[in-house]
């Protein structure tokens, strides 16, 4: 159940909600009927998505439930730092955070908050790596293609 699914440039958008706060956003196949937003907190997440998709450098000030564990919010607020245009590795965020690459990706994958919390824009050192817990090629690594092009990052 979402309070809202909207369409991206890349498939669906579906919010969830929680109380006052956004629960999780979710990257959905272009085949997800949308949904109107049925609150006014989902008429604002679907306003600044939308804004997102329009110009890369559009702000989110949205309320985040307090969700993940205390690591997980770490690296998510590391993340919410990188500016739109820029890329860090999983190794180079891990240095910042004086953690390991593979704990920040598994971080990374579980961000409720996708664009909201950029995880796009950490990559393997070897290339775009994975996203959202997927590593092959396909839908999500599609999503994290465009997210980057659309910020003036392209990954083949």
């Amino acid at each position: 159940m979402f309070n809202a699914v909207i369409d991206a440039p890349f498939g669906k958008v579906g919010i969830r909600l929680e109380g006052e706060a956004v629960r999780e956003i979710v990257y959905l196949p272009e085949s997800t009927p949308s949904v109107a937003p049925d609150t006014l907190l989902a008429k604002q997440v679907v306003e600044q998505l939308e804004r997102y998709f329009e110009r890369a450098s559009a702000k989110f000030e949205l309320p985040l439930a307090a969700v993940g564990t205390a690591f997980q919010r770490r690296v998510w607020q590391a993340i919410s730092d990188i500016p739109p245009g820029v890329v860090l590795t999983y190794g180079q965020l891990a240095r910042q955070l004086g953690s390991a690459p593979r704990a920040v990706g598994q971080a990374c994958g579980a961000n409720y908050f996708p664009i909201v919390i950029p995880c796009h824009r950490v990559v393997s050192s070897s290339g775009i790596g994975g996203f959202a817990h997927h590593a092959g090629d396909g839908f999500f690594r599609n999503v994290k293609r465009w997210l980057l092009a659309h910020e003036g990052i392209p990954y083949a």
